[in-house]
């Protein structure tokens, strides 16, 4: 896979690896080498860095330090929550963790991640499984215990007193340093597992979060927004961004899509996929955002609505609204003070 440098990240994250480095005894211009970042860039918060240079200072790290087992899980566990700045805090004033981690995910670009993540749960169990094909194959096992110790460590943080993570699963056989994860993450790890997540209790993932503002979430998730499209505006998940809430509507396929840009869809698949996303990722995306704004904000019968979000019935998209909000679109308009046509 290639990395499109149009999606970037703020500079200070790496100053997060940069410190880690220094704790044993690297210092930064060895971190910083060939990725043209400067130390002072990652004390400015309004620096971004592409993907290739964060990339390269992963490589550095690695080469730098490789007799240090689970070098990866270890500094995913240096990420917190104040790293990620109003992302991080938007899923601190979050309903619950499951809502916190529903947020998380549709902003992903705006946090380290490089693993595609996705979220599961039944009547007992919720978990985040990260799947790491879009790493290039010399960092996959690297960025993956990286991003897989970053969710350990954000769920602790942003848990209750007690609420940690039950299961730690890995798809591949146990490496060399399993007992090192176990022992920074508390957990024992599953080996040869049919997916790479952290899973808790349902019960823990809905249990209220002390912090939770539904107003001050509305208004983060409108900053978490304009960032996002700021960053990813000179890529093709803008363009395909631009033409879904426009001209060619939710209803597009990706077909339809590539057509209107000129390319195979073969083509705009992969791109996205370079990007760090998927059309039907970005689909769902817009049609959850926009449900929502068109659920607070208007009189709009359900089966319109669906209508205007591209579903063929009411009931698909009920289930779809249901899997985003925990809740079907009457209670969701009812907790808000407006009532269904």
């Amino acid at each position: 896979m290639s990395l499109d440098a149009r999606i970037q990240h703020p500079a200070v994250i790496g100053q997060v690896m940069v410190n880690f480095a220094a704790r044993y005894g690297v210092d930064a211009d060895t971190c910083l080498m060939d990725t043209g970042i400067t130390p002072a860039q990652l004390g400015d918060p309004d620096t971004l860095i592409a993907r290739e240079q964060e990339m390269r200072l992963v490589e550095n790290l690695m080469l730098a330090l490789p007799d240090v087992p689970a070098l990866g899980f270890e500094l995913g566990l240096q990420y917190n929550i104040a790293t990620f700045g109003i992302w991080g805090f938007a899923l601190r004033i979050s309903r619950n963790l499951r809502e916190a981690c529903q947020f998380a995910l549709r902003y992903i670009p705006l946090s380290t991640a490089y693993c595609r993540l996705s979220l599961y749960a039944d009547d007992t169990v919720f978990g985040v499984a990260a799947d790491p094909t879009p790493i290039p194959l010399h960092l996959q096992a690297f960025l993956l215990e990286r991003d897989v110790g970053t969710a350990v460590n954000l769920l602790h943080e942003l848990g209750l007193a007690g609420v940690r993570a039950q299961r730690l699963s890995f798809r591949g056989p146990p490496p060399p340093h399993a007992a090192r994860i176990a022992e920074l993450s508390g957990l024992q790890p599953q080996y040869d597992s049919t997916r790479n997540a952290i899973e808790l209790r349902r019960e823990d993932a809905e249990r209220p979060l002390p912090m939770y503002d539904p107003h001050l979430v509305r208004l983060l998730e409108d900053q978490c927004r304009a960032q996002l499209e700021r960053r990813q505006l000179g890529g093709i998940t803008g363009q395909v961004r631009q033409l879904l809430l426009g001209p060619l509507g939710l209803v597009a396929s990706l077909e339809d899509v590539a057509q209107h840009l000129a390319i195979a869809p073969r083509s705009l698949r992969r791109r996205l996929e370079d990007e760090g996303t998927r059309y039907r990722d970005l689909v769902e995306a817009e049609r959850r955002q926009l449900a929502a704004q068109l659920l607070e904000g208007t009189g709009m019968k359900l089966d319109e609505l669906a209508l205007q979000l591209g579903y063929g019935d009411t009931a698909s998209f009920t289930r779809a609204f249901r899997r985003w909000f925990g809740q079907a679109p009457g209670e969701y308009r009812k907790a808000r003070g407006r009532r269904d046509p």
